[in-house]
């Protein structure tokens, strides 16, 4: 996944550029918004982080002239302007989402993540072991058997899928619960929420052939159960 980092601050901008490479981003760095607009009209990345206090060019007005030019890569805008006024006129220039500084990285990390989700195209329908997944039609089934899956359980399991070649951490399942209030209002929360709704889909995806895996302090992965020979117990949350 192709980065750009438009930040004039370049202690924050090292700062990040080590922890996005290892979250496994390739990252360009921009120092001012003159480069930063150059690199966005001249290279196909795939998502940008812009600081709005970028000297020679403004953050908001590299924006306003990427739209222009009909591009549409997700744009986060990262900044320490946080007034209303400030993040209306950055969301209606074009942004995709808005975060103010200071900030937790974690935060950060799901927030790109949930971007790059949003901008994927989908497929309507698929299969993997015993589960059919349609989610045009939100609705899963086993065998042709309908699983009944909670609204977050059914967001839990479409992120799983999405990403099922890689780790989903904790910030990522609550960024998306939380673009999807409208569904999951009136369901629990708290702080070992996440660990309720994997427990849940666990059970519910035991025939299909899938199950979730937990990778110790980094989050949860679906895969398709060993088969042949014995095989360890579920794993615990």
């Amino acid at each position: 996944m192709n980065l750009l980092l438009a930040e004039d601050d370049a202690i924050l901008a090292d700062a990040l550029n080590t922890q996005l490479r290892r979250a496994g981003f390739e990252v360009e760095h921009a120092p001012n918004g003159a480069v930063a607009e150059y690199l966005l009209l001249k290279t196909p990345f795939d998502i940008a982080i812009l600081d709005l206090g970028l000297p020679m060019v403004d953050g908001l007005t590299v924006l306003k002239r990427l739209r222009a030019a009909k591009r549409h890569l997700p744009v986060l805008v990262l900044t320490a302007l946080d007034s209303l006024d400030d993040r209306v006129a950055g969301l209606n220039a074009g942004a995709d989402d808005y975060l103010t500084k200071p900030f937790d990285f974690p935060e950060l990390e799901a927030r790109l993540h949930a971007l790059l989700r949003r901008g994927r195209p989908l497929t309507t329908g698929q299969a993997l072991g015993k589960l059919n997944f349609d989610r045009a039609a939100r609705r899963a089934s086993v065998l042709g058997e309908s699983l009944d899956l909670s609204p977050r359980e059914w967001l839990l399991l479409d992120l799983l899928l999405m990403e099922r070649d890689r780790v989903v951490t904790k910030e990522q399942i609550m960024a998306a619960w939380a673009q999807d209030r409208g569904e999951n209002r009136g369901e629990g929360s708290g702080g070992n929420s996440v660990e309720v709704y994997i427990h849940r889909l666990r059970r519910k995806l035991e025939a299909t052939g899938l199950q979730i895996r937990t990778v110790r302090g980094l989050g949860y992965l679906l895969e398709a159960e060993a088969t042949g020979g014995s095989t360890a117990g579920s794993p615990s949350t």
